[in-house]
């Protein structure tokens, strides 16, 4: 047996460990698209804003983004399915960063698709536990595509984007998310302040994650944008606050800011 070999297989790295991870990971895609149409109600079931008596709707809770925003999961969902065809192909079988990341992307995937099994079921308590660990998931899986460069702009599109996209959106739908399990609790979520608090956190939480990122565009922009839909759902509609609404649209524009100018000064250097 040659060195190369042998170290391959000392540290798990065999041509049929990747294998396996890269089929996972297409499997994994497919599946999450199949469950996604089936959680929006395109087969006749009922749409995730109506499952679960209405707790994850658009007008739920002070931090529930308007309705419209939940279209980036038609992107998020297309950039999966190009991130699984990307690392099948030949030429990424041995990728490092597939390696350090193919498992997380994985796992993602069918977190994803019990979150939408959850919610269908109306444990809606149950489904923050999932969106917490998806949340923590993907988390580890940007930290680690952070920590090295893409060795191609088709690679920081396919990949670092749609994981960056992914992470930025199920950050807000994790904070939608855990109002909604309390608000249903009995303990309330309607007051301004608690709104206003909650989205500076979420506020500090992108900029911070600019920061580490180098500005990450992906990541930044599916903030940016349900943060700008909680600002929308909350100019009107049945739970209307124009406090809620302006630190909405506050923390948008924030975690929009931080993003181009970390990004502008990363460039220069």
């Amino acid at each position: 047996m040659s060195t190369a070999s042998a170290l391959s297989r000392a540290t798990g790295r065999t041509p049929s460990r990747d294998g396996l991870r890269r089929g996972v990971v297409a499997v994994g895609a497919v599946v999450a698209v199949a469950g996604s149409a089936v959680g929006s109600g395109a087969f006749g079931g009922t749409p995730i804003a109506e499952a679960a008596g209405g707790a994850l709707s658009a007008d739920a809770t002070l931090v529930a983004p308007a309705g419209p925003a939940f279209a980036i999961w038609s992107v998020v969902y297309a950039g999966l399915v190009a991130l699984a065809v990307w690392q099948l192909l030949p030429a990424h079988a041995r990728d490092e960063r597939q390696r350090a990341t193919g498992w997380w992307v994985a796992a993602s995937l069918l977190l994803n698709l019990v979150w939408i099994a959850t919610v269908q079921a109306g444990w809606v308590g149950a489904s923050v536990a999932v969106i917490a660990a998806l949340l923590a998931v993907l988390v580890v899986a940007f930290g680690r595509l952070v920590a090295t460069r893409p060795r191609s702009r088709v690679e920081s599109v396919v990949v670092d984007g749609t994981v960056g996209l992914y992470l930025g959106w199920v950050s807000i739908a994790t904070v939608a998310n855990a109002a909604a399990a309390l608000e249903q609790a009995g303990l309330t979520t309607a007051e301004p302040v608690w709104a206003v608090v909650v989205l500076a956190v979420a506020a500090g939480a992108g900029v911070l994650t600019a920061v580490r990122s180098r500005g990450s565009v992906a990541f930044g922009a599916a903030l940016t944008w349900g943060l700008a839909w909680v600002c929308a759902g909350r100019l009107s509609g049945t739970d209307s606050s124009t406090a809620a609404a302006v630190a909405a649209g506050a923390a948008a524009a924030v975690v929009a800011g931080t993003t181009a100018a970390v990004r502008l000064r990363a460039r220069r250097r």
